[in-house]
């Protein structure tokens, strides 16, 4: 029994405004620059930029990148941390006919330079000075064949095998072509066209470009902002990374349509994360759970102004209902919810609904989004009752149109009826309602059975002491693996012995789920999207377990 897909009204509308005639993104800044010309389009520091601004800007790097001889179809690499020249970078690399090939801005020098020769990318826009990293001279050394350029925003432009150029250098080069070339690019963009590639983490080999279209993700985070409740007064903080599916396209792409306001951080700060709150009347704040925690922990809470957050949007991991409720009664939110999607399905799949109870969204990621289908399948392929863990297929306009130029793999993704198997392990309900049990690589079976860290993650997240859980499975000579927990004692708790968490936990779930071994952590390692990074977890478990090494 699949979720049944919601019908698509014709003519969708988000605020005020028609979108259902954008074909690009750009074309979406143009209209949003016309409805919204006065208003604060981003706030970065010192910067504020208006909507009209900020398309003016767009226009002017799209010169730059016809100038420096960017062709339609196009892939220019964008290594940067969250700030407002990405947004100015990626809109006119796109307006140009270009493709963005997002960079994680924690990459090395040679994971990088791999996805820049994967894709072909023959411009770099970068960075030179984040977190101490110096992008262009981890480039030094690698092999480039197809790269042409190196810009780099903000710091000087060091000297390279590739040629440097500072953006302002990059910008004024543009000056000479006409405004009439880039008006024609932007109107050749068609709702098929591909305006980005994004590479998955590569968990399991070498990253894989996910290729989407301008349509998709227009379509996908017009209904991400309706069902978030977005809006032209919003102040929306962005902490999620640009260069993810989610920062990305529920961040830039959604505040495009709807004209609310960008104001982005280059990482997640808590300091940083409350005084932008109180300073810029933050309404909308979405993250995984582990940043709102960090916030409820933080010994300067009681401080913080945060009575103008209105919508917390949330995923990636379990959400406890206490959780929900604090975030509602202390930290002031109106509404919580949950969503889920990936790279390959535009980074929207299912979502909550405002009217949704606690428990709901707390157990689930919510319901498929109009004109999206999904099951829940076992490995042969065949529908699974409902209430039955399986794999989460999804089928609609947001699946991607491929991996790119790997048809090998993307048949082994996307199956001869379109389904596009994601493995992620869930259940639905008789709602079709989704919760996430686990990823299917983070499943561990203890003694014949299948054990989900994340059912596991949210029963100990009850426990009044834990702040956060995280489980990963260990080697037992007995069982085969048994759960290994890490904990984040709560603020101001002294934290239980392990035995007693361990004795806490047989009580409220299976013998083959409650965890066989507990170590307390000041801190869960977390990647820049906010995940938390199992493989380190699990390394640190194995080692803690090691008789000779220290525990």
């Amino acid at each position: 029994m699949t979720a049944s897909a919601e019908p698509i009204r014709s003519g969708r509308r988000v605020g005020s405004e028609d979108v259902s005639d954008h074909t690009s993104i750009p074309a979406a800044l143009v209209a949003a620059a016309a409805r919204h010309p006065d208003g604060d389009a981003i706030v970065d520091g010192e910067h504020r930029i208006t909507w009209r601004e900020l398309a003016d800007r767009v226009d002017q790097a799209a010169r730059a990148f016809v100038a420096a001889g960017l062709e339609p179809g196009d892939r220019v690499g964008l290594w940067a941390p969250n700030c407002w020249e990405w947004v100015v970078a990626v809109i006119g690399l796109q307006a140009a006919g270009g493709v963005v090939v997002p960079l994680n801005s924690r990459y090395k020098g040679s994971e990088a330079a791999w996805i820049l020769t994967r894709s072909r990318a023959r411009l770099l826009v970068t960075v030179d000075g984040f977190l101490g990293n110096g992008y262009v001279g981890m480039l030094d050394g690698q092999d480039l064949p197809h790269l042409e350029r190196i810009v780099v925003l903000r710091d000087p432009a060091p000297p390279s095998a590739t040629p440097t150029q500072a953006w302002g250098a990059f910008l004024a080069a543009g000056a000479g072509v006409d405004a009439t070339e880039v008006d024609e690019r932007r109107a050749a963009l068609t709702p098929d066209t591909i305006n980005d590639i994004i590479f998955t983490s590569g968990t399991t080999g070498k990253p894989k470009g996910v290729l989407t279209t301008h349509g998709q993700a227009l379509r996908g985070f017009t209904t991400w902002a309706e069902l978030a409740g977005l809006t032209a007064d919003d102040r929306y903080l962005l902490v999620n990374p640009f260069f993810h599916s989610f920062g990305y396209r529920a961040g830039i792409v959604a505040c495009v349509l709807t004209g609310a306001t960008m104001v982005p951080l280059p990482v997640f700060d808590v300091d940083a994360v409350m005084r932008t709150i109180a300073d810029e009347r933050i309404t909308i704040f979405p993250g995984p759970p582990a940043l709102y925690q960090s916030m409820l922990n933080h010994p300067d809470r009681a401080s913080l102004d945060s009575t103008s957050l209105r919508i917390a949007v949330t995923g990636a991991a379990p959400v406890p209902v206490s959780l929900i409720k604090r975030m509602e009664d202390d930290l002031g939110f109106d509404a919580v919810l949950t969503a889920y999607g990936l790279s390959e399905s535009t980074g929207i799949v299912s979502m909550c609904r405002q009217d949704d109870d606690p428990e709901t969204i707390s157990t689930s990621s919510g319901r498929a989004i109009p004109g999206v289908e999904v099951r829940i399948v076992a490995d042969d392929g065949t529908e699974v009752p409902r209430g039955e863990p399986g794999e989460i297929v999804v089928r609609g306009f947001n699946v991607m149109k491929g991996y790119f130029e790997d048809p090998e793999r993307t048949a082994e993704a996307i199956d001869a009826e379109g389904w596009l198997h994601t493995g992620d392990v869930g259940t639905m309900d008789e709602r079709g309602y989704i919760d996430i049990t686990d990823r299917t690589k983070d499943m561990f079976i203890c003694g014949g059975f299948n054990a989900y860290p994340a059912e596991i993650e949210s029963t100990l997240s009850e426990h009044p002491a834990v702040a956060q859980a995280a489980v990963v499975g260990v080697p037992d000579e007995r069982l085969g693996e048994v759960g290994f927990a890490w904990l984040v004692p709560a603020t101001g708790v002294d934290p239980p012995s392990e035995a007693d968490v361990i004795a806490w936990s047989r009580e409220r779930m299976a013998n083959f789920k409650a965890p066989r071994h507990v170590r307390w952590t000041s801190a869960l390692p977390l990647n820049p999207s906010g995940k938390i990074q199992k493989f380190i977890l699990r390394d640190d478990a194995v080692a803690a377990l090691d008789p000779g090494a220290p525990v």
